[in-house]
C-alpha cells in the first residue's frame, strides 16, 4: 500500500493567494486559473459552500478580473479524479487500487487572522491510476469523463500520451475540517519556508530531511510511515 501527499488549489503562483479558511476550520478548496482558455467553470459563477462566488474571495484589486475568468478545476470531487500531464507528477500513474493520494492546500484565515499554512483537505481511495492513452475511448469517458483534463476535447488530444489519471473510488472525500501540517522554516539563503510540521513528520516522516513542502513534487510516504499516515488521515473529520 501506498500514500502520497500532493498539492493543489490556488496559491501565491497560480491564483495570487491562499485558499480561505474560516474560524471554524472549514474551508474552500479553490481552483487554480484555467491557463487553457477553454475551461466551462468561471469564479464568478461558482458558488462555494458559504453561498458565495468563488470570485469573492480573491484580493479586492483583482477580484472583478477573476469574475469571468474560467477555472482548472482539478481535483474535482464530484466523481473524485485527478489529472496532470507534467513530468513530476507522472509517478502517480503507479498508484494501484487500495492506495492513498492525500491532497493538501495553501490556506488562509478569512474574516479572522490566521497566518497562511498548507494543510490536508481531502483524499482519494484509489480505484484505478494510469495513463489516459491506455485506456480505451469509452471507458475513459465513463471513469474519468468529468476531468477537466478528459471533458475538454483539445486538451486531451493534446496531452493523452502523457496524460495521467487518478479515480478515486469508495472512501473518497474532501474534508469538512482542514488539517495543519506545516510550519515555518527557513530556507538556504534565509528566507521563510513552509516545512512539514513536527508533528506531520511524526505521522508522514521526514522524508529524509527533504522537509520543505512548500513547493514540492508528489511526497511518497515511506512505507515505516504508510499505515500510520493512512489511520491518521481517515480519522480526520
Amino acid at each position: 500500500m501506498q500514500v502520497v501527499l500532493l498539492r493543489v488549489g490556488v496559491d501565491a503562483g497560480a491564483g495570487g493567494m491562499q485558499g480561505p479558511l474560516f474560524h471554524d476550520y472549514s474551508f474552500e478548496l479553490i481552483p487554480i486559473p484555467d491557463t487553457s482558455g477553454l475551461g466551462s467553470h468561471t469564479y464568478g459563477a461558482a458558488t462555494g459552500t458559504r453561498g458565495l462566488p468563488l470570485s469573492e474571495y480573491f484580493p479586492a484589486a483583482t477580484r472583478h478580473r477573476r469574475v469571468g475568468q474560467t477555472m482548472h478545476w482539478d481535483p474535482e470531487f464530484e466523481t473524485h479524479t485527478y489529472g496532470d500531464p507534467t513530468r513530476p507528477k507522472a509517478g502517480l500513474r503507479r498508484l494501484q487500487p487500495g492506495d492513498m493520494l492525500v491532497f493538501y492546500a495553501g490556506l488562509e484565515g478569512w474574516g479572522h487572522h490566521c497566518p497562511a499554512a498548507l494543510y490536508v483537505v481531502g483524499y482519494f481511495v484509489v480505484q484505478w491510476a494510469g495513463l489516459a492513452s491506455t485506456l480505451p475511448e469509452r471507458e475513459l469517458h465513463q471513469l474519468c469523463g468529468n476531468n477537466f483534463h478528459v471533458r475538454h476535447w483539445a486538451v486531451l488530444e493534446k496531452q493523452r500520451e502523457r496524460l495521467v489519471l487518478v479515480k478515486g473510488g469508495p472512501g473518497s472525500r474532501l474534508l469538512t475540517r482542514a488539517h495543519c501540517i506545516s510550519t515555518v522554516g527557513i530556507n538556504g539563503v534565509g528566507s521563510p519556508l513552509k516545512v512539514l510540521s513536527p508533528q506531520a513528520r511524526e505521522v508522514f516522516s521526514n522524508f529524509d530531511g527533504k522537509v520543505s513542502i512548500q513547493r514540492s513534487p508528489p511526497r511518497w510516504v515511506p512505507e515505516s510511515h504508510v499505515y500510520r499516515a493512512r489511520a491518521f488521515v481517515e480519522s480526520l473529520p
